[in-house]
């Protein structure tokens, strides 16, 4: 397994990581006991960038990683998102403090290593959020902010006000777009960028 650093994260962190959402019923029906399989398959190959989200299950899916990974959660590098609504986001800062602390109790751990603003609230000042965001570093109950489908002005004024460590983004052979300016500023800002659904979706 290669590893890398991902922006400003303190730690060597796989190449390929494991994303959760299909591990609950979002393309279908899922399979638990192959889901556990897998995690564990790719844990015994090197991998430890695990990553899910609130909104996979209504939460299912943080339940599952949180029991699969027990006995073994210092092995992994855990990322989850929260404020996405089905169709709608939440971006407020009590919001955020309410999120963290669901999915800190359905993933049966003390800290999460990297959060992610799963999508941007228009509604809601980024400079806010990421402020609420940061307030969860300073407790100790995350370790590291990402956020997810954010624009250039997003990113710069998130980062200015709380280091960004990585940026979620689709990014596959038939989808670019974010080689036009995404890539390059988080180059320029030192922050990471994890490619969701590298291989295409169906």
């Amino acid at each position: 397994m290669k590893y890398r650093k991902l922006g400003c994260c303190d730690v060597d962190i796989s190449a390929i990581g494991l994303g959760g959402m299909a591990m609950t019923s979002i393309y279908g029906a899922a399979n638990k006991d192959e889901a556990v399989s897998a995690l564990q398959a790719g844990i015994d190959a090197g991998l430890n960038f695990i990553d899910t989200s609130d909104a996979y299950g209504g939460g299912k899916n943080e339940e599952l990683l949180g029991r699969a990974l027990a006995g073994q959660r210092d092995k992994v590098f855990l990322a989850t998102k929260f404020g996405n609504l089905g169709g709608r986001a939440d971006g407020r800062p009590e919001y955020v403090i309410e999120a963290c602390e669901k999915s800190l109790s359905r993933l049966n751990t003390d800290v999460i290593d990297l959060f992610f603003q799963h999508r941007v609230d228009k509604d809601v000042p980024i400079e806010e959020t990421v402020g609420a965001m940061a307030q969860l570093v300073e407790q100790g109950k995350v370790r590291y902010l990402g956020l997810s489908e954010a624009g250039p002005d997003t990113i710069r004024r998130a980062h200015a006000t709380h280091p960004i460590a990585a940026l979620q983004t689709e990014y596959l052979l038939w989808t670019r777009f974010v080689e036009d300016e995404i890539l390059p500023l988080c180059r320029d800002l030192d922050i990471g960028f994890v490619a969701y659904s590298p291989l295409g979706r169906l």
